[in-house]
């Protein structure tokens, strides 16, 4: 039945499809219009000047098909996917998501990860009151460093029936794991497949306002983990208490199988090391998009060259690891290029130039400018939360949203930053209840939870995490996060 379910919705691209179709028509019906620009001094970067729309006079809408480089309705997946240079959207960053997923897929190939966190579960699940935080602590920080999700679902496998061992139900599994992933995603200071991509789009450093994101991670995570750790233990007392039917809990323990040898070690080292020198990069030396794909690719090739001496992989495993990281998220990539050409086909994303993307940002500016920051900037964040519904990749939905979202916040007075982290919140936490996840359903299945059982059993913590996202974003407009 979730499987059903989940075929049942569109597929991303279908929507994508007939989202550019509505654009393409709203072009024959919303006239374009383009606002004056200064250049900020501070920033030296041009903005929107508050009070200066007006309408172009010469402007028509679309046509089904373009020549000699012009652009229609049927032009936009190619006009999308060659837009923009190395520095950003889209084919920078098309090609930053294709490379640091290779990069990833040799990385996970060696298997350290895998191996290194079942050999700290094999240390710690005699300490079960330790057993819980460290593992979601651990997942959270998967998700945040570099988007861990559907790699969740092997882990569910790995841990059920240990957890049924010890006295706990499928959903403790899928809370330690998959929601932990998702908080973590949300959360994040640099994962690559969602806050780096919405911060490029936005014209934003990578990795700025790090010390903010910190330390909402460390209180979401905690919250988490109090959660998590006050069912289990509500369920290890009083097992008739589970939503789950039929949960079976064995009698007997299950072994974990630990391979962690020295090779594992050296790979996680390098693996750490790599991570805070893209850290130090983006903070020393101001690294961007093209810069921190390289430095990806340079820590996938010596993490393969380190497989490759240790004899863990050989060298076309390296490669077909690479291709097959890099495949995996092609489709990403691609929404992102496809996304581009909806902003194409309503007149691009210049402030200064006749488009229909400005006229809509300037009624919504009216309306929203009507209301309190704090509340526009709380209605940007629900925005975000009910467009992940319908396209639930992070790439493709800062590759959808952002460009709308991160001028719009111009419009309103709001520092970029805090479109972003609208962005972030909405797009990570409602993956934890939202049916058209595909690692969630996938995590369900595997833990024998039905998809109803879960949302019946979630919806109240995922009140208390819009209720913490609303606060953050309060508090994000209160500072000026910037």
């Amino acid at each position: 039945m979730k499987l059903q379910t989940a075929r049942e919705m569109p597929d991303a691209f279908i929507i994508l499809f007939f989202v550019v179709l509505f654009a393409a028509i709203t072009t024959h019906f919303v006239p374009a219009g383009f606002f004056e620009v200064a250049i900020n001094p501070e920033t030296n970067k041009s903005a929107l000047i508050a009070g200066s729309f007006q309408f172009a006079s010469d402007y028509q809408g679309v046509p089904l098909f373009a020549e000699q480089g012009e652009i229609g309705f049927l032009n936009f997946a190619f006009e999308g996917m060659v837009s923009g240079d190395k520095w950003g959207s889209a084919i920078g960053v098309m090609m930053f998501i294709i490379i640091t997923g290779g990069a990833f897929g040799i990385i996970m190939q060696t298997n350290a990860v895998d191996n290194g966190i079942l050999a700290l579960i094999a240390k710690t699940q005699k300490f079960e009151l330790a057993f819980i935080p460290i593992l979601f602590v651990l997942f959270s920080a998967g998700g945040a460093i570099f988007g861990m999700g559907e790699e969740a679902i092997a882990f569910c496998i790995v841990l059920l029936p240990l957890m049924r061992a010890i006295g706990y139900d499928g959903i403790v599994t899928i809370l330690v794991t998959y929601v932990a992933t998702q908080i973590g995603f949300a959360a994040s200071w640099m994962n690559p497949f969602s806050v780096a991509i919405a911060q490029g789009i936005a014209d934003l450093p990578l990795m700025s306002g790090l010390e903010f994101r910190v330390i909402m991670w460390f209180i979401f995570t905690s919250v988490g983990v109090a959660f998590t750790m006050h069912y289990a233990q509500k369920i290890k007392r009083n097992p008739e208490l589970t939503p789950c039917f039929n949960e079976e809990v064995f009698s007997t323990e299950p072994q974990v199988k630990v391979k962690f040898n020295l090779t594992d070690g050296l790979i996680l080292t390098t693996f750490m090391l790599g991570i805070v020198w893209v850290i130090w990069g983006v903070i020393a030396r101001g690294y961007y998009i093209p810069e921190l794909a390289s430095q990806f690719f340079t820590l996938g090739c010596a993490i393969g060259l380190i497989a490759i001496l240790s004899k863990r992989l050989k060298v076309n495993d390296v490669a077909n690891a690479f291709k097959k990281g890099a495949q995996e998220l092609l489709p990403a990539a691609m929404i992102v290029g496809m996304a581009k050409g909806i902003v194409i086909i309503l007149g691009g994303d210049q402030a200064d130039t006749p488009s229909v993307l400005n006229t809509l940002l300037h009624y919504t500016g009216l309306f929203l400018g009507q209301l309190p920051e704090t509340v526009s900037a709380v209605f940007m964040y629900l925005f975000q939360s009910i467009f992940n519904f319908f396209i639930a990749s992070g790439s493709g939905q800062a590759a959808l949203t952002m460009p709308i979202m991160a001028p719009l916040s111009d419009i309103l007075g709001l520092p970029r930053q805090i479109a972003v982290l609208a962005f972030q919140l909405g797009d990570g936490l409602t993956n934890i209840i939202i049916p058209t996840s595909a690692a969630l359903i996938g995590c369900l299945g595997v833990a024998k939870v039905d998809w109803f059982v879960w949302a019946k059993f979630i919806w109240r913590f995922m009140l208390l995490l819009v209720s913490i996202s609303i606060t953050f974003m309060i508090v994000a407009v209160s500072i000026n996060f910037s």
